[in-house]
């Protein structure tokens, strides 16, 4: 997830809170809006705007989407635009169009953690109006869903699709290591085991094969691993952060660990020569790394830049008392402006999103998963009985999967929490003392936004 401009988005949100502050007795009818039935959603007509987040390849699938639609339905003309930073969130540009009175009618953001934080600042319309018209409630929704869609218990952000996170492992690395693929790690000590056996020196006992670093790809992500051990690090029903969980302690002090066995700063330096997971350098695909943690997108990466490495997904290990054969979520998310024009054809534009046949050549590709079990069933990789989507439906199914330390501050929260990891890391800091002090920094901005 990127996270440049941080300072820049933060100044914005401050001036986008006191911008909807002015504009809300002018949105005030279209935040109340009237329920409609089924009947009426399906007679609906006339111009939708719609910004969408994405890029490159991913623009055009959303182009092409947006096309058929209009095939199917002439009587609505949708004006899609490509807007950078995750549809306006990031960059300040939604906010201002809210608060000029000229907002899209629906957008769908890939930084739903941005996004989330934006519900709070009362940025977006409850979808709740429209979900019986469409078809659909709460509990359409796979469980792990339901935290990102919630807010004040109304629906805000509707997912699109998501992702599921694994474990890769190497087989021929492992082969050559003398380990038993069939046997892979359930555990972090099994993980740690394999690491160690997977790690090579050189004859002046500098790494060059690492087994596996724990804050490499998806786990660039603080929240991550604390999730895995066990940690909530947010309450809702208290509104209170948790931070000082000592099962995020844990997880930190688990990467302390690793960090003052194998020098953080060789290792740094080794990452940052490798190449991005979409190139044919990751550290994954020429043998510089037996194991990662990554999401389902990384199947095509290998597919199209590694087609020779032989490779396993399994869950991702987790400690005593962890989720085990869970993930983090990473959702895709429809949400309605505040002040929107037309958010009945909001809500009939994201019904037709939802079709199996519309998504079906996103899946194809990435792998990504529907938001509901059923619509598993009609997914190709379903059909042809694939071993990594069908692990994905049952880890994607499990209670304990859910989107990590999503809260109305959960922005400012990751980018805090990364720097205190690297200080964990980087310097040997003990963690706790560090998650207090940056819970009493955080908390009285949750007790702003009661």
């Amino acid at each position: 997830m990127c996270r440049k401009n941080v300072a820049c988005f933060f100044l914005l949100t401050l001036l986008g809170c006191s911008l909807l502050v002015s504009c809300q007795k002018k949105d005030q009818v279209s935040s109340e809006a009237k329920s409609l039935t089924a009947e009426e959603l399906s007679k609906v007509s006339g111009d939708l705007y719609y910004w969408s987040c994405f890029t490159g390849d991913s623009k055009t699938w959303d182009e092409n989407r947006v096309a058929n639609f209009q095939k199917e339905f002439p009587q609505v003309k949708v004006d899609m635009q490509s807007v950078p930073e995750s549809a306006g969130i990031r960059n300040g540009k939604l906010l201002a169009a809210i608060a000029s009175g000229t907002p899209p009618d629906i957008i769908c953001a890939d930084d739903y953690i941005s996004t989330y934080g934006f519900v709070a600042q009362d940025a977006f319309q409850s979808w709740d109006p429209y979900m019986e018209a469409m078809g659909l409630s709460l509990n359409s929704f796979m469980p792990g869903y339901h935290n990102v869609i919630l807010y004040n218990d109304k629906m805000y952000l509707l997912p699109q699709d998501s992702n599921v996170i694994m474990l890769y492992l190497n087989t021929d690395m492992i082969q050559e290591a003398g380990l038993d693929i069939k046997n892979y790690p359930k555990t972090v000590d099994e993980l740690n085991d394999w690491t160690d056996k997977l790690t090579k020196t050189d004859a002046s006992g500098q790494v060059v094969q690492y087994g596996y670093i724990p804050w490499l790809d998806s786990t660039e992500d603080p929240a991550f691993w604390p999730f895995w051990f066990g940690a909530e690090m947010y309450n809702p029903s208290t509104r209170k952060l948790e931070l000082t969980d000592p099962k995020v302690a844990s997880a930190l002090n688990w990467q302390r660990e690793y960090a003052n066995k194998y020098d953080p700063a060789e290792i740094k330096g080794f990452t940052q020569s490798a190449g991005g997971l979409f190139s044919p350098d990751h550290p994954f695909f020429i043998k510089k790394v037996a194991m990662t943690v990554v999401g389902n997108w990384a199947t095509n990466a290998l597919r199209i830049y590694a087609p020779s490495v032989n490779y396993k997904c399994v869950p991702v290990p987790v400690p005593p008392g962890g989720r085990e054969r869970s993930t983090p979520l990473g959702s895709n998310v429809f949400g309605i402006p505040k002040g929107a024009k037309r958010p009945d054809l909001a809500a009939f534009f994201f019904k037709y999103t939802q079709r199996p046949e519309v998504n079906a050549e996103n899946f194809d590709m990435w792998r990504s998963i529907p938001t509901s079990d059923e619509a598993f069933d009609e997914v190709s990789w379903t059909k042809k009985g694939d071993e990594i989507y069908l692990m994905e439906r049952q880890i994607a199914n499990s209670p304990k999967s859910a989107h990590p330390a999503l809260s109305p501050v959960s922005t400012q929260l990751r980018q805090d929490l990364i720097a205190l990891r690297d200080n964990v890391i980087y310097n040997n800091a003990d963690p706790m003392p560090l998650l207090q002090e940056l819970q009493n920094k955080l908390q009285p901005e949750l007790d702003r936004l009661k």
